[in-house]
């Protein structure tokens, strides 16, 4: 090997055996740089004029579509005590299964033959009904009864006030005849005095004729005193008859009213008769209360209660239900700002927690594990958070969603949009311009007459 230590670098010949002479100086080399610059632009502006599907994330927890789904509260209608439990928690439930058994608390519900009584007290005033029933029934036949007594004592007076016209009609008939007379009589009189003062009968013919004459006058006077007493006969009947009248209307009123007062006591009991029935159906039905039974099928969980004879009042929470086979949704919260850009029917990406997945949110299509969605419904009023709910549901044509998931678990939402170049995707970012805005398409049929 050459020694070159006291031998000038320019004298050194370029292809000697020196490794630093050669990996050094690259002034006879040909350089790639160029080579390398035009290559990353072309790439770049290719990987910037690929598309990107614009979209908006959000964080959401696992519900499910239908609230009658969710977990509910078990309660109590009325207080009680526990006397026994049926089942603990984790255990799974069928609907109507019985969950726990109450003990009655208050006073005025000890009677063990509550029922009973009741009944009785039922039954005690229907009979009361009865009875009133038949007091009314008597009065109309009482009063139907006065009715015809009534009619049969007017018509006996009628007939009577008919005779006592006739009777009127006959003394009024004798009284002008015994005036005829008395006429005549007085004419026959007063010519006996001027025969007498000439001379041309006797005294005891003149007497004769005055005897006559005065018999008239009595006769006149009898027959008028017979006529005005038929006449206060027939007023007196008048009379006989107003109060006949009246004396059976009396008895008629009164029968009335004690038939409208059966009546009415009647309906009155029978108002405390429902009353009654009412209370007996609260009782039955309160007896029934005693046993909780499970609205509908699902898991135990959250007991508020555990120990026998612990006391609950009324609207407590005793237990709460997890429904089974409930259809799952993924409840959202995205900003007003984003609000106008999400759509019924639009398509969202999922990752839920516990699922591996590999997530490009511009390339949904090459992402892995992750579950499509479609939204469901959007609410128009804001939330506690100030932001707006979104429900999205499993989407059919996709992938069905795990069958681990669990109501409460978390997941991350992507809501997917237009699709746009990445360039302007950039663009848009810097400038701080909102998303497209994107509008799903509706599937429409007709229907061919």
């Amino acid at each position: 090997m050459k020694t070159y230590l006291n031998t000038n670098i320019e004298n050194i010949d370029e292809n000697s055996d020196v490794k630093s002479f050669s990996e050094i100086y690259h002034i006879n080399k040909k350089s790639s740089l160029r080579k390398w610059f035009f290559g990353i632009i072309i790439i770049s502006v290719i990987i910037l004029l690929l598309p990107w599907t614009q979209n908006i994330r959000s964080n959401g927890n696992i519900t499910t579509l239908r609230q009658e789904d969710r977990p509910q509260e078990v309660n109590t209608v009325i207080p009680g005590k526990v006397v026994k439990w049926f089942v603990k928690e984790g255990d799974f439930v069928n609907k109507g299964d019985t969950l726990l058994q109450l003990g009655e608390v208050k006073v005025e519900y000890f009677d063990p033959i509550l029922l009973q009584r009741t009944q009785r007290q039922i039954d005690a005033k229907n009979q009361s009904i009865a009875a009133y029933e038949g007091k009314a029934s008597t009065s109309i036949t009482q009063t139907e009864v006065l009715r015809n007594a009534m009619e049969l004592k007017l018509n006996s007076i009628d007939n009577k006030i008919g005779q006592q016209r006739l009777k009127i009609t006959s003394d009024s008939a004798d009284l002008a005849a015994a005036n005829n007379a008395l006429n005549a009589y007085t004419r026959q009189i007063t010519a006996a005095k001027v025969m007498l003062d000439s001379g041309v009968i006797s005294l005891t013919e003149f007497e004769k004729r005055r005897v006559t004459y005065q018999d008239a006058i009595a006769k006149t006077t009898s027959n008028g005193n017979k006529l005005n007493q038929s006449k206060q006969e027939l007023l007196n009947l008048k009379i006989e008859r107003n109060g006949a009248v009246q004396e059976y209307l009396d008895k008629i009123a009164k029968a009335e009213g004690d038939r409208f007062g059966s009546v009415s006591a009647a309906a009155s009991t029978e108002a405390e008769v429902l009353k009654l029935e009412n209370t007996l159906a609260n009782y039955d039905a309160r007896q029934q209360l005693f046993f909780i039974t499970a609205p509908q099928s699902g898991q135990i969980t959250k007991a508020m209660k555990a120990g026998i004879g612990e006391m609950l009042k009324e609207g407590e929470m005793i237990v709460e239900i997890v429904p089974q086979n409930t259809k799952l949704a993924v409840e959202m919260f995205v900003s007003p700002l984003d609000l106008p850009l999400i759509n019924k029917g639009q398509k969202v990406r999922f990752v839920f927690d516990g699922f591996p997945a590999i997530v490009f949110s511009g390339w949904p299509q090459t992402s892995y594990g992750t579950y499509s969605g479609v939204i469901t419904a959007v609410e128009t009023s804001v939330s506690a958070n100030g932001m707006f709910r979104v429900l999205v549901a499993e989407d059919q044509e996709d992938r069905p969603w795990p069958k681990n998931l669990r109501l409460g678990g978390g997941s991350k939402g992507i809501a997917l949009l237009k699709d746009v170049p990445i360039v302007y995707e950039l663009w848009r970012n810097i400038n701080g311009f909102p998303p497209e805005f994107y509008v799903p398409e509706t599937k429409t049929t007709t229907t061919k007459k």
